[in-house]
């Protein structure tokens, strides 16, 4: 049986301790910081589950007659990768993109690195079988798992065992036979209110004295121990849906997560104290493309939803056909339409690696560079197209129910292709997409989720087939001589 929306919802009722406002959030799927947004995920559920999407949405697993979904999907060919992408496209259109840490991020981050488990098994057998045990049970589980993978900021011309708190970044305080025991912070737990279990490790750089932080684990949130700092939730301010269309249903959350003395057992732990497998578990396996494939797949389908809005705003404005308007649509057309043909290039150009067909790292590189570059400049964008109409409106849906207001509202929303209902509806979402404390937070999250700018531009710098541009220039450049110049111009004379 394939998971539920229901389900899912229930099994969040587990006791996890989850601290907003000076309080402990007794149950995240009913109060009003997350209630909506767990709704929301358990769409994607129902979604999945409902008998016309079965075999568009999930895939049978090897040696099983057993379904599950397409996010924990290991593509063998070409095809196998089109049809997951086609699935998580689908899942994506259910939130516009703007649930950043889905089910289906972080389950490909695992799926990557069962991809390439022998670099595991060249580590330690032992991990490796817990990394591969992991991916099964996740999989035959269907957890939505989120990870934090980044240590606290604190003094960051430091390293981590350099802070003035040992424990600051969460590290290891004991082992003996039964497991580790861990202390100390790690963020962002993105979509952990309501996730079933976290993935912990670190992907900045280390020195070998930050050996104790080198780690990678995953354990449920309930876990005892684990604390979840929770930031100000944008759901819990935006009164209703009409107002706050994506604040109130999309808002994933973000926490730090503290980690009192938790402990972890060996079945649960990939890697324990190796600064240099911490950076292989992304980079010599596939999960760092495999995830951020997923996360370019999402910002595709987000680009999509964004164009909509601005077509929507000129269309309700009566400004579509004004050539400048053209040309900025034009414009807004090229750019989403280039994040398209990046993903579909990443397939096209993917390779084998043994029995996986993986996207290609230098396009996917290429994409988190301009991508990061080009999401301030679309909100710019619709800023310039919206005006003042994101900003004078009514000042809630109340406004509504007060008949003389109702009437004000009438013959001052005014449109040639909406009503004042649905012109006021329209520049609402568009505000929470652009202008809200929610979109703000969207801004700053897809120009850092995949790191700092130099990062990603590393990134590319380190995949790039620079042999073969510099064998183009050295063709030119070895096609004549100076000495053959000199002997030409002798000859002339």
């Amino acid at each position: 049986m394939l998971k539920t929306g229901k389900q899912h919802t229930s099994e969040l009722q587990d006791g996890r301790q989850v601290f907003l406002n000076g309080d402990i959030v007794e149950d995240v799927t009913t109060h009003k910081a997350y209630r909506n947004v767990v709704g929301s995920v358990a769409k994607l559920y129902d979604f999945q589950s409902a008998p016309e999407n079965v075999e568009h949405m999930t895939f049978e697993i090897p040696g099983s007659k057993e379904r599950a979904n397409r996010i924990w999907q290991l593509p063998h060919t070409y095809e196998d990768l089109v049809e997951r992408r086609k699935a998580l496209v689908s899942w994506t259109e259910l939130h516009g993109g703007f649930l950043g840490r889905a089910p289906d991020h972080v389950a490909s981050c695992i799926a990557g690195m069962y991809m390439g488990v022998e670099v595991f098994e060249a580590h330690d057998k032992a991990r490796a079988k817990a990394l591969s045990d992991y991916y099964c049970y996740a999989r035959d589980n269907e957890l939505y798992l989120t990870y934090v993978i980044i240590n606290p900021q604190a003094d960051r011309s430091k390293a981590a065992h350099e802070q003035e708190d040992e424990f600051l970044t969460a590290g290891v305080v004991d082992e003996d036979g039964e497991g580790i025991t861990i202390r100390g912070a790690k963020m962002l737990a993105t979509g952990g209110i309501m996730a079933n279990e976290v993935f912990v490790t670190v992907i900045q750089p280390m020195q070998e004295a930050d050996k104790k932080y080198a780690i990678s684990f995953a354990m449920p949130m309930n876990t005892r121990g684990l604390k979840i700092l929770s930031r100000k939730s944008y759901e819990e301010n935006a009164g209703s849906v009409f107002d706050y269309p994506l604040s109130s249903q999309f808002d994933e959350n973000d926490a730090v997560l503290y980690f009192d003395d938790v402990k972890v057992p060996w079945d649960r732990v990939f890697i324990n104290q190796d600064v240099s497998m911490c950076q292989q578990q992304f980079h010599a396996t596939p999960a760092h493309v495999y995830q951020n494939y997923q996360a370019q797949v999402r910002m595709m389908v987000k680009m999509q939803f964004l164009v909509g809005v601005a077509k929507s705003i000129a269309d309700t404005n009566g400004i579509t056909n004004f050539p400048q308007v053209r040309e900025t649509l034009g414009v807004l057309a090229a750019q989403a339409a280039s994040v398209d043909a990046l993903v579909h290039t990443m397939e096209v150009k993917g390779s084998m690696r043994g029995a996986y067909f993986i996207p290609d790292p230098h396009t996917l590189y290429a994409a988190q560079v301009l991508n990061q570059q080009l999401y301030p400049q679309i909100m710019t964008t619709l800023r310039d197209l919206a005006g003042g109409g994101m900003i004078m409106l009514p000042s809630s849906v109340d406004d509504f129910a007060n008949p003389e207001m109702r009437d004000l509202i009438n013959k001052t929303q005014k449109s040639p292709t909406r009503d004042s209902e649905g012109r006021v509806k329209l520049f609402k979402l568009a505000w929470d997409a652009v202008g809200s404390e929610f979109a703000s937070r969207h801004t700053q999250y897809e120009m850092f989720y995949s790191g700092a700018s130099f990062v990603t531009k590393n990134h590319s710098f380190r995949t790039y087939e620079w042999d073969r541009s510099v064998a183009l220039v050295d063709n030119i450049l070895d096609s004549y001589s100076l000495e053959d110049e000199i002997a030409n111009l002798s000859d002339a004379k």
